[in-house]
């Protein structure tokens, strides 16, 4: 964990009711930031069926019992995504809580990966830039876009 100031949680959709964070038990799940030279990053649509259907985030998925952080990313992009991660680095964590959970979102920049991508989920998915094309957005996903800005390089004048 990073020495940054416990910070509270991000709250979505603060007009629906909730059982406050504190009385909640934290889900813990795995983010992969796919970037690729000259693409962008990768976003993907919540399949039907979940919460947030047809938002656009990044792709994950929960940590189950036994499984490192870096396991269940491994676990889930394969799942998802039909990819098997090269190299997928550890970057920030960022707590939500959603109507539906409370969670504590671990994500990775993930630069490399063998296997063709396959929406094995019939998600949908699209590379994007800055700013991103794609609508809505999950909450979660709102500060990954902020981080993303804030280290592009600045122009030069």
């Amino acid at each position: 964990m990073s020495s940054q100031a416990v910070r509270p949680p991000l709250l979505a959709n603060p007009e629906i009711a909730r059982e406050p964070s504190a009385l909640r038990a934290v889900v813990e799940v795995a983010v992969g930031v796919l970037l690729r030279q000259g693409q962008g990053f990768l976003m993907t649509s919540r399949p039907a069926g979940r919460p947030y259907a047809g938002y656009w985030e990044f792709p994950g998925g929960k940590v189950e019992p036994g499984e490192s952080v870096a396991q269940a990313l491994a676990r889930e992009l394969h799942e998802e995504l039909g990819i098997t991660v090269s190299v997928a680095t550890p970057w920030k964590v960022e707590m939500v809580d959603y109507p539906h959970a409370l969670v504590r979102l671990h994500f990775y920049k993930v630069t490399a990966w063998t296997g063709e991508l396959q929406m094995k989920e019939q998600q949908s998915a699209q590379w994007q830039f800055l700013p991103v094309t794609v609508s809505p957005v999950l909450p979660g996903t709102l500060p990954v876009l902020d981080w993303l800005k804030a280290e592009q390089p600045s122009p030069k004048h």
